[in-house]
């Protein structure tokens, strides 16, 4: 049960233009730098990409936006990337905007084999506009559904070569729910180890969930607003 491949172009090989796929990271944290920039490198088109943000105008997914590789971006932020503003209101790019927490859960459901879901969110709001809505205990609630992918990216501190993820604090973000969701889920780790190194109490992805795994190279990590705090003089 061998799931390890050499780099990212090579666990991309049946990737293809009009794919859907689901991104972990949030903002530019715990983003899979080296699949993004395989799939750039790729030229790949047409891609449904879903992810709680498209990077900034020049970093993270930003990049693949900026190659007009994004036909349609299902997110619930874009407020870092002005070329997205840009594409959206010039009729180049599809937008779906969800809720932050209703995005994560659609991705859950979709992991768990849950076709849809109702929420309280959104209700009488544009996000319900041609949804179904029923009452519970006399609440309104607006109905989701589940989000699915052909692929799913995440990028995991360490794994083992059966493919158990263990996630690095806020780089943990949407990954768990991500790797959950898509038929073939890509996981590219720091340090990738051998089985049985890793502690099993500490595993946020159990390995049933990821198809492949690489370990990436030259990680940026970049960091959208850097804000640091001045000591007041004394």
């Amino acid at each position: 049960m061998n799931k390890v491949f050499a780099n990212a172009e090579a666990a991309l090989f049946d990737f293809h233009h009009g794919a859907t796929v689901l991104v972990g990271g949030f903002g530019l944290c715990g983003n899979p730098e080296n699949l993004i920039a395989a799939v750039r490198r790729g030229g790949y088109r047409d891609l449904t990409v879903v992810s709680n943000n498209c990077g900034t105008t020049e970093l993270g997914l930003g990049v693949l936006l900026k190659e007009h590789q994004i036909r349609k971006m299902i997110g619930s932020y874009v407020g870092e990337n002005k070329e997205l503003e840009r594409q959206y209101l010039a009729g180049e790019l599809e937008l779906e905007l969800c809720p932050q927490g209703t995005l994560v859960e659609r991705m859950r459901a979709g992991g768990a084999g849950i076709p849809a879901f109702y929420t309280p969110t959104g209700v009488g709001t544009l996000v319900a506009e041609g949804k179904e809505t029923r009452d519970f205990g006399g609440r309104p609630y607006v109905m989701e559904q589940a989000l699915t992918g052909d692929f799913a990216f995440v990028k995991a501190w360490k794994g083992d070569r059966w493919g158990n993820l263990i996630y690095r604090k806020t780089a943990r973000n949407f990954g768990p729910a991500v790797a959950t969701a898509g038929k073939i889920t890509i996981a590219e780790v720091e340090e990738l180890v051998e089985v049985g190194e890793l502690d099993p109490d500490l595993v946020h992805t159990p390995s049933i969930y990821v198809q492949r795994i690489f370990q990436g190279q030259s990680y940026q990590k970049p960091i959208e607003q850097r804000t640091v705090r001045v000591r007041a003089p004394q």
